[in-house]
């Protein structure tokens, strides 16, 4: 099959504006008209008066040119093998009409107008809007929209599109109408729809320039009671992106939709964001923390889009990164702020840091790395991906390092005010930063283009005679230097020293005048970079790339004597996890290594005392004092080794948690009842770490069997009031072997049954469980629940729950030496790929780094992989996926 490249190298600007359009929408489940009218004009100097509109899966009736019928025949437009029209001769303004029909019901790939419930939804990004009609659907043509929908009142008594509500109104008895105008114009991808039976919270929300905004979330009815939090998080969010960059709200209204079928988290439609219901939906019985907190993160997000990504949207996709890395920098930022304590903030950037490593870098060290700016892609989906938003984040979180807070801000103020209501480039973005900062940003540049995660190695050299620390940093790239392109890139790396009885030292570089703090951000721009501090009496301890301000490797290897120096004492808390989790990480990997030799297990006492000492320290915050005790995944374990053995990796994972709820068995139990949260829910730093250092001491003490552990987690399951609770205890029951989880599943599905939100989580429990099921593997356990009656094999929730969860996020139960895993991920993949692509990309990339592991288990996912890939007919999400984990030509 030919294989279709689109390259960033052949960029075209459009051939032709479009400096309006309006859009009439007759609504039926299967048989919607949507009528067009476009007033259309060449653009000056264009190498061609052909207009192509894109078009997928419609059903056309007319085109007329200025009120007249054109006809294929004739030659005046001809419809290509894609779908696509082209329109001959488009050489003045123009009027084009255009009459389609589509069908939402048989829409399951839940891009373009489709049924979700009952409910008329859009979901235009990428390339969806293709699929509701005739359009240039590309970022680079933005227009003027106005929207008439038609639809009958019983069935959608609620129509929404995009901008503010001009008309409304009943057409006959049946019948009735709303009219909406956007004042800003926007590409195709942010157009959006939605029609049906919704209620919604509103509230008028004053800005800081006076003016006021109605502000409404829509759900279905029966999630009228799980509003209450997205609002006020909508709400802050506004008010953050007033005070930290002085974005205001540019429209009289600003509405969220939230809808069960939906492919992605949520898309930043102007004006009308809809958003998948699990990013929106939240009360104590339904939501957990870490719903709470992704809640807010996901509500910020989109609305910052507001600024980034829609009044300045992107020249091509090639671009994503200045709209998605941009704007989940901002989210961050937005998340750590709303926090309001210090250790929170900290635990934010660690949390963003762990899932950067365990995604991001594993994506960079395998067969689908790209820069954060690809040159070239198959198929666009499959470009939304953790190396474009997390490591594009941190891409922005150098540049904010590099030029101070302010100086980041007046660099964004600059880059909106110059590219307001058009498109922009990266480039556009960096030369706003450097002319309003001073500092060139040429090499800093290189970030977007370089694949693969650097490896900053530091080998430093105490001299106590000249009482000097000479700190060589060497950079290197193994993906980029087998591409053949790797050249240096400017690495900010904050450095600190300390001396242990006297705590961190001043800095000063050698040829500098006087120290300048105790934390200093080096800035490496050579291959090869020796720093000299000066007045340094002692040896120091070393505290490396301090709050994560470069998204690299650091080779360097201290002494457990330092880590734990570190873990303790390190002025940077970030650091003090860091040294935990590196000691964790040491000690399971000599336990690796030792189960792979046959050799018994057994913890070392660097990690036992450290552990031991933070989990008797009363005085840390709860939040802080459960990162620093939580073990490293199995995922970050497996980064650790050549090859990966996922059998051994949760082996050491499940010795080490076993040893410490032996050996730690009442202060694990003091601790336990020394975090009691607020009986009344809140998810607030202090509740929030308690409820989390509670959790961690039942997965320690029923890990070792602790029958006691066991009888306190079936008391918290049967009395607690929020699903943080409920859900943690009923996930180290599960994760036990006392027979009676059984009864304690049943129990909770029964009171789940009625909620999806639950659902989901009930079946992601099964699905990570890390003990079988009494005679049934987790493998067994999974093909069963497909058959749940509350499972439905179309939603991408419920895939994302059970399959993706389980091949995702339980590799010591997925990667099974008979390869059964393998085939299930086979089985589903073929069966997805039918209905929504886009999902079965992302369930395609769980064997991207078969290379890595052990042969007995590559040599089964080759095979899966090869089989499915010999499959006639299969999506380009898919055949692009495996035809670069497999490593073949892209003739194949």
């Amino acid at each position: 099959m030919a294989t279709h490249i689109v390259r960033r190298s052949d960029y075209t600007p459009p051939t032709h504006r479009i400096e309006s359009v309006f859009l009439e929408f007759h609504l039926h489940p299967t048989r919607t008209c949507v009528t067009s009218s476009m007033r259309v004009a060449p653009v000056e100097g264009a190498p061609t008066t052909d207009l192509v509109l894109n078009g997928r899966e419609l059903e056309l009736e007319f085109i007329k040119v200025d009120g007249l019928v054109i006809r294929e025949e004739k030659g005046q437009f001809k419809c290509e093998d894609s779908g696509d029209i082209v329109i001959a001769k488009i050489d003045r303004p123009v009027t084009i009409e255009i009459r389609n029909y589509i069908n939402p019901q048989a829409n399951t790939s839940l891009m373009g107008l489709y049924l979700s419930h009952g409910n008329f939804t859009t979901q235009c990004e990428a390339e969806g809007f293709r699929r509701i009609t005739y359009f240039m659907d590309r970022p680079d043509v933005s227009t003027k929209f106005t929207v008439r929908i038609n639809a009958p009142k019983l069935v959608c008594p609620v129509t929404l599109s995009n901008g503010n509500l001009i008309d409304e109104g009943d057409i006959n008895e049946i019948w009735h109408y709303s009219v909406w105008e956007d004042p800003f114009k926007k590409p195709a991808y942010l157009f959006a729809l939605v029609a049906g039976k919704f209620v919604a919270r509103e509230e008028t929300f004053k800005l800081a320039n006076g003016k006021s905004a109605l502000l409404q979330v829509w759900v279905e009815p029966k999630n009228a009671d799980k509003t209450e939090f997205a609002m006020r998080s909508l709400k802050r969010a506004i008010a953050w992106d007033e005070r930290r960059f002085n974005l205001e709200l540019d429209l009289e209204r600003f509405m969220i939709v939230a809808t069960d079928d939906f492919t992605m988290g949520a898309m930043e439609n102007k004006g009308l964001n809809i958003f998948n219901s699990k990013c929106i939906l939240a009360n104590p019985t339904v939501a957990t923390d870490t719903d709470y907190e992704h809640i807010e993160g996901v509500i910020g997000h989109e609305y910052f889009h507001n600024w980034t990504g829609d009044r300045v949207t992107l020249r091509d996709w090639f671009e994503l990164p200045l709209k998605e890395g941009l704007t989940v920098f901002r989210d961050q930022e937005f998340s750590s702020d709303m926090l309001g304590d210090d250790f929170a903030r900290v635990v934010k950037r660690v949390k963003d840091v762990r899932y950067l490593r365990e995604r991001q870098f594993a994506e960079d060290a395998g067969p689908m790395a790209h820069p954060v700016r690809p040159e070239a892609y198959e198929e666009i989906n499959n470009f939304y991906t953790v190396t474009v938003y997390e490591k594009g984040a941190e891409i922005f979180r150098m540049l904010q390092t590099l030029l101070g807070r302010e100086g980041f801000k007046k660099g964004l103020t600059r880059y909106l005010q110059d590219h307001d209501g058009s498109c922009a480039t990266c480039e556009d973005f960096l030369k706003a930063m450097s002319e309003t900062s001073g500092k060139d940003l040429a090499q800093f540049a290189r970030w977007f283009s370089t694949p693969g995660t650097p490896r900053v190695k530091v080998s430093p050299v105490f001299d106590e005679r000249a009482q000097t620390l000479t700190i060589t940093l060497t950079q290197s790239n193994a993906k980029a230097e087998q591409a053949g392109h790797f050249e240096p890139l400017l690495i900010p790396f904050d450095i600190a020293l300390f001396v242990p009885g006297i705590g961190a030292l001043p800095l000063r570089l050698s040829g500098e005048p006087a120290a300048r703090g105790i934390s200093r951000v080096l800035e490496m721009t050579e291959r090869t970079q020796t720093f000299v501090f000066e007045d340094v009496r002692r040896a120091p301890v070393l505290s490396l790339n301090r709050n994560f301000s470069a998204p690299v490797i650091v080779d360097y290897v201290q002494s457990d004597a330092d880590l734990v120096y570190l873990a303790k004492a390190d002025t940077d808390p970030f650091n003090r996890i860091e040294a935990m989790q590196t000691l964790a990480l040491r000690t399971l990997t000599t336990m690796v290594e030792d189960a792979q030799a046959g050799l018994n297990l057994a913890l070392g006492n660097a990690y036992r005392n450290a552990f031991s000492e933070v989990l008797k320290n009363k005085d840390l915050h709860p939040i802080f004092k459960a990162e620093l005790l939580r073990l490293p995944s199995e995922t970050r374990i497996a980064q650790e080794q050549i090859l990966i053995n996922p059998k051994t990796v949760r082996q050491a994972l499940r010795f080490l948690r076993e040893q410490i709820g032996k050996e730690f068995t009442n202060d694990l139990m003091m601790t336990f009842d020394d975090c009691v949260p607020d009986p009344i829910y809140s998810p607030d730093p202090l509740n929030m770490g308690r409820r989390a250092l509670r959790a961690l001491c039942f997965e320690f003490l029923l890990a070792s069997g602790n029958t006691t552990a066991f009888l306190r987690a079936r008391q918290v399951f049967d009395k607690a009031q929020n699903a943080t609770e409920k859900l943690s205890a009923l996930s180290v029951i599960v994760n036990s072997t006392v027979p009676a989880k059984f009864d304690i599943l049943a129990k909770a599905e029964a009171l789940w049954r009625d909620e999806p939100l639950l659902i989901n989580k009930w079946l992601s429990v099964q699905a990570t469980a890390t003990v079988p099921m009494d005679k049934t593997s987790i493998l067994e356990a999974v093909r069963e629940l497909r058959e749940y009656p509350g499972y439905n094999p179309n939603n991408p929730n419920n895939v994302y729950a059970l399959i993706l969860a389980f091949c995702q996020s339980n590799p010591g139960q997925f990667h099974r030496e008979d390869g059964a895993g393998y085939r299930l991920w086979a089985e589903e993949l073929l069966r997805l790929d039918k209905v929504n692509p886009i999902v079965a990309g992302r369930l395609a990339r769980c064997l991207d780094n078969w290379r890595r592991f052990a042969p007995v288990y590559a040599k089964k996912m080759y095979e899966a992989m090869t089989t499915v890939y010999a499959q006639p007919d299969l999506s380009p999400d898919v055949r692009e996926v495996l035809r670069k984990s497999l490593g073949l030509d892209v003739s194949n």
